[in-house]
């Protein structure tokens, strides 16, 4: 049954819908609001972005800290995006998606404190932010080149694509701002934050071993 359920189901993180999938391959020539409309969506339905972010800012207060924090993902993320699709690099998708989930895992230890208690040293955030940011788009050009995206129009719609990908990063960062503003006023915040990024450790080791089972047995 294990076998059946990562053979039959897509285990990458970076999925796209089937008729996305067949509009991409299908497509030629320049596409610009298509292609932002693909970029966003795909942002704001990717779980792994969306756990990474919420993360990220779990402890950022004020909004010049956010937007420091956010640029350096987007930076990392467009950068192997278009640098990934444009010189045909690729790598195996799960194995990145795997290292995409170390990403949730590293960013809730990261606001547990845990590394500060286990070795004494704490990670530059901004420095790791920017390089998971790195993987992140990695993991979404590594899923496109598959799709083959004509040649024609193909820079033009990559930037739409991207384009698309940071509207869809701004609107969820701000529905999760919003929530996070209501939840910070209540008691319960800094009594349930232990919890929580516990919560986000799980579900990012849960997408670890989600994508290394999806490895071994494709």
């Amino acid at each position: 049954m294990l076998f059946l359920m990562f053979t039959g189901v897509d285990a990458w993180a970076h999925n796209v819908a089937e008729g996305d999938k067949g509009y991409i391959q299908e497509s030629s020539g320049i596409l610009i609001m298509p292609f932002i409309y693909l970029g966003a969506k795909h942002m704001v339905t990717g779980y792994d972005h969306l756990l990474f972010l919420f993360g990220v800012i779990f402890f950022l207060y004020r909004l010049k800290d956010v937007g420091i924090y956010v640029t350096l993902f987007a930076i990392g993320h467009s950068t192997t995006l278009l640098f990934g699709v444009l010189t045909g690099i690729t790598a195996n998708a799960y194995l990145i998606d795997a290292i995409i989930g170390l990403s949730v895992v590293y960013k809730a230890l990261d606001n547990l404190g845990a590394f500060q208690r286990w070795f004494g040293v704490q990670p530059n955030t901004k420095v790791a932010t920017l390089i998971f940011g790195f993987f992140h788009g990695f993991g979404l050009a590594t899923k496109i080149i598959e799709f083959e995206i004509a040649q024609d129009g193909l820079i033009p719609n990559l930037l739409a694509f991207n384009v698309g990908v940071e509207i869809g990063q701004l609107l969820a960062l701000g529905a999760i701002l919003i929530l996070m503003g209501f939840w910070r006023r209540t008691g319960s915040f800094m009594r349930h934050a232990f919890a929580a990024n516990t919560l986000l450790m799980t579900a990012g080791f849960i997408l670890v071993g989600y994508q290394l089972v999806g490895y071994f047995v494709a």
